[in-house]
């Protein structure tokens, strides 16, 4: 199988840097960094990629039993780090694809060196001790509603998951994207990532890893963040001065500067 065009992986930037893995949530596609692009491209050698079922990827190599739990997603990955032959790659996931990488680095640690979680979430549901920040009956209800009508649920869900009320463009071109992802294999990532339960996953977790969380993001609150960290021996938090659950696009500046002072930290 041609694993770059299954997942139309994107190389660019400096070949000769080391390599930084850009991996995009639910419902986006690789498009959704194209603000961070350009502050990393002089650097470092900057790796796009689409899951399979978003963006441009292969349609046709979609899997219900492989895509129904978060290590198919994750073998996607290491078959594209393997494919470019990428060795202690930087991996910077935005929401459930920090979890994704999370379990890829678990899979093939001598692929990655360092972790970058965006907005992570390792559990969504609410648990004893623990705030993901919905009960069961939200998720329940969060997921009958895409399944019933995925564009009705698009429309009224991306303006709440991006925040910024006072910047509508943002929540549409979220909701686009959505709505640009085939319903079906939207329906499987959905279960997949809203009944996910990584919290054990993280205490594996020995790479260096930075965590990005936003004042106000109704998808992963604050208590999330603090428990990532806390979780993750040697992390490092950072609460960035921005809203919503994509500060990559809401606050691309603030993403970014972070990003870049944790990788020249690395060398």
């Amino acid at each position: 199988m041609d694993i770059e065009r299954r997942n139309n992986v994107v190389v660019t930037g400096n070949p000769r840097g080391r390599a930084v893995v850009l991996a995009h949530g639910f419902g986006c596609d690789q498009n959704m960094w194209r603000l961070t692009v350009p502050a990393l491209e002089e650097d470092y050698r900057v790796v796009l990629f689409d899951y399979v079922g978003s963006g441009r990827s292969d349609l046709s190599a979609f899997s219900e039993d492989r895509y129904g739990s978060l290590d198919g997603y994750a073998r996607d990955v290491v078959e594209v780090c393997e494919a470019l032959d990428l060795r202690d790659a930087v991996f910077v996931g935005h929401s459930v694809s920090a979890m994704i990488g999370v379990l890829a680095g678990g899979m093939a640690p001598e692929r990655f060196g360092a972790l970058v979680m965006v907005a992570p979430s390792p559990r969504y549901i609410d648990d004893d001790g623990y705030r993901g920040g919905f009960s069961a009956e939200d998720i329940d209800e969060l997921l009958a509603s895409l399944e019933s009508n995925y564009l009705g649920w698009s429309a009224a869900m991306a303006p709440m998951i991006m925040g910024n009320a006072d910047r509508p463009e943002l929540g549409e071109e979220l909701k686009n994207s959505f709505c640009a992802t085939d319903p079906d294999m939207a329906h499987v990532f959905a279960r997949t990532t809203f009944l996910s339960d990584s919290r054990d996953d993280l205490k594996a977790v020995t790479v260096p890893t930075l965590i990005l969380e936003c004042t106000q993001d109704v998808i992963a609150p604050r208590e999330v963040g603090a428990f990532v960290h806390q979780t993750i021996p040697g992390s490092k938090l950072v609460t960035l001065d921005a809203t919503g659950h994509c500060p990559h696009l809401s606050a691309p500046e603030a993403t970014n500067e972070a990003i870049t002072d944790f990788l020249a930290r690395l060398r």
